[in-house]
Formats: structure tokens, C-alpha cells, sequence
């Protein structure tokens, strides 16, 4: 019997459990069966389990553990059953003092008063603690907001210069091409010009022969009219 839980004490689903505590639902199931497993107690309706406060944080220090989950289990079932002894003692010293109460009615306002007061500060606690942990659920919700504006912001980075990046390749291989092309015709030409320049020079070369020749014939003919004058006059 859980008689370490308070009267207005709040009570959660495993899904507001699982939203308190950061984890998925079927989490929030597999720690409550690792917990019963080593000898935690839940309250239950039916088969179904209701967490309190103390209950969620045993989630949390499962989910926080770098030990073996059934090791953190045990000590947490420890924990548990010394929460149980130290409520069974209160509950004790409460009824003893429900047998010694005074009976003079002035001091027994006085006690009443004193309860009032304390009920008074207890029930305002437990309105800023319900504040606080709202402001905290709201932090928490903001804070995923802008992880995931973050997260977004930087996938769209990385997509733009990935585009970029292709971009600037297309255009790099787009340029080189044109330049191999524009070697390519400067190459074709500057052989032409070569042939060209051989074609010429062949032209010039024949050309040259055929004026060797002539002249070569000429001089011929001149020697032969010449040594035959010559040898007319030797006769």
C-alpha cells in the first residue's frame, strides 16, 4: 500500500508522464515493467498505472542512469521502501498526537489555527511549484521550437551550398570544356599554318631547282657555242 503519497497530491497518465518526463510512452511502459520487475510499487487502476510525483522522478533517474536499468531499479525500489518506513512512522506520531490533543478549547483553536496556517502555506507552495513547472514546460517547449528552427535553418544552409557547390562544378567543367575546345582549334589551325608554311617551301624549293637547272643548261650552251668559236680559231 502506497501510504507515502499525499491527499491532493497529483496524479498522471502515462502519456502526460512521457511528456514530463522526454521520453516516449512505450518508454514510460517499459521502465514502469523494469520497476514492478525489481519490486516497485504503483497505484493502479486496474491494469492500468498512475504516477505521482516521486514515481516520475524514479522514470527520470532510469532515463539518466549510465548503469544496468535493473541495477538503478533496485536502488530505486530501496529508496522506495525507505519512503514507506519513514510515512509508516509519521503516520504513528500522527495519531499519537490525535490521542494527545489538549482539551481546553483555547488551546485546542490555537492547534487548529496552527494547521490552518500551515494548510494555508502548504496549498501556496503547491500553487508556485504548479506555476514554476509550467514556466518550465513552457521553456522547454520554446527550447524545442528553436532546436528546430536551428535544425531547419542549418539543413536549408546546407542544401543552398550543396547548390552552390554544383553550380560553381557545372560552370568549372562548362569553362574547361570551352577552353579545351578553343586549344583544340588553335591546335588545328597552327598545323594548317605548319602545312601551309611545307607546301611553300616545297613550292620555293622547286621553283629554285627548276631555276638551277636552267641556268645550269644555259651555262651549258653558252660553253659549248664558246669552245667551238675557240676552236675555229685554233684551225
Amino acid at each position: 500500500m502506497r501510504n507515502d503519497i499525499q491527499p491532493n497530491e497529483r496524479a498522471f497518465s502515462s502519456k502526460e508522464v512521457a511528456e514530463e518526463v522526454g521520453i516516449a510512452t512505450p518508454t514510460v511502459r517499459k521502465y514502469g515493467q523494469i520497476l514492478e520487475r525489481n519490486g516497485y510499487g504503483f497505484l493502479k487502476d486496474g491494469d492500468r498505472r498512475i504516477f505521482v510525483q516521486s514515481d516520475i522522478k524514479a522514470l527520470i533517474a532510469l532515463r539518466d542512469t549510465d548503469k544496468p536499468l535493473d541495477d538503478t531499479a533496485k536502488e530505486l525500489v530501496e529508496q522506495q521502501k525507505e519512503r514507506l518506513e519513514v510515512s509508516n512512522e509519521t503516520e504513528i506520531a500522527i495519531n499519537d498526537t490525535y490521542e494527545n490533543l489538549p482539551h481546553d478549547p483555547n488551546q485546542l483553536k490555537e492547534v487548529l489555527m496552527f494547521l490552518v496556517n500551515e494548510l494555508a502555506a502548504t496549498r501556496e507552495m503547491n500553487v508556485q511549484l504548479t506555476n514554476d513547472m509550467s514556466q518550465l514546460k513552457t521553456k522547454v517547449s520554446q527550447l524545442q521550437q528553436d532546436h528546430h528552427v536551428i535544425s531547419s535553418s542549418i539543413g536549408n544552409s546546407a542544401q543552398r551550398t550543396n547548390a552552390k557547390i554544383e553550380k560553381l562544378t557545372e560552370q568549372q567543367n562548362a569553362h574547361y570544356e570551352t577552353l579545351l575546345q578553343q586549344e583544340k582549334q588553335r591546335s588545328e589551325l597552327l598545323q594548317k599554318e605548319i602545312q601551309n608554311m611545307r607546301d611553300e617551301q616545297k613550292k620555293e624549293w622547286g621553283s629554285q631547282n627548276d631555276f638551277n637547272k636552267r641556268l645550269e643548261e644555259a651555262v651549258q650552251k653558252r660553253k659549248v657555242k664558246w669552245g667551238g668559236l675557240i676552236s675555229i680559231f685554233r684551225k
